[in-house]
């Protein structure tokens, strides 16, 4: 059976197709984020984030279709990112 990449791994939530800024090293035209405010990846970010660096962000969970690669998005507000979610 084939792994469903479009679900986030951390909270089984469906990810959804997000736009990726026009200029990138990104060559994808979207990703798919994890926007799960309370998926547990993204809660644990701010603590891990302000302890390892010092720094008031986080990251969400993203798959990239083009490259099969899964990873971080990073993001510095609840909000960040959302303006660009594709319906």
């Amino acid at each position: 059976m084939q792994e469903d990449k479009t679900i986030c791994p951390h909270c089984n939530h469906k990810m959804q197709r997000w736009r990726t800024p026009p200029v990138s090293t990104w060559s994808a035209e979207y990703f798919y984020v994890c926007f799960n405010d309370k998926c547990p990846y993204y809660v644990k970010g701010w603590k891990h984030m302000q302890k390892s660096t010092a720094v008031g962000c986080s990251y969400r969970h993203r798959y990239d279709p083009d490259t099969g690669a899964c990873g971080p998005l990073p993001v510095w507000s609840p909000d960040a990112g959302k303006d660009q979610i594709i319906e």
